[in-house]
């Protein structure tokens, strides 16, 4: 997983670059909580550019760390989500506590 941030915006990105389930999650889990407490932003992105699997383990944690950013005053959202994975966010309704951001800012886009 790479790790961004943006200081200026305090603005975190995860560009999480493995399949999300129940044998990675853990190690996921434990490296975002880290940098989030490291660095206090009030924004964070998932990219899920190079996700092509996700079971229900990695929902569960990506709710995880939803919650720990709202406890922080900050707000999640996600890009770059493939279709299978959009339709899983769908389906288990995380798409209506975490929205999918529309790349318009030069500085996510790249």
């Amino acid at each position: 997983m790479k790790v961004n941030y943006d200081e200026e915006e305090k603005l975190l990105t995860f560009e999480i670059t493995e399949e999300i389930d129940h044998h990675t999650t853990e190690k996921i889990r434990r490296k975002m909580d880290y940098e989030i407490q490291r660095f206090i932003p009030r924004k964070i992105i998932f990219d899920f550019n190079q996700v092509t699997f996700m079971d229900s383990a990695g929902i569960g944690m990506l709710i995880g760390r939803y919650k720990v950013i709202k406890m922080l005053g900050g707000s999640a959202e996600l890009i770059n989500v493939k279709p299978s994975i959009k339709k899983i966010f769908e389906m288990c309704g995380v798409l209506k506590i975490i929205p999918i951001r529309k790349l318009s800012n030069p500085k996510i886009a790249g």
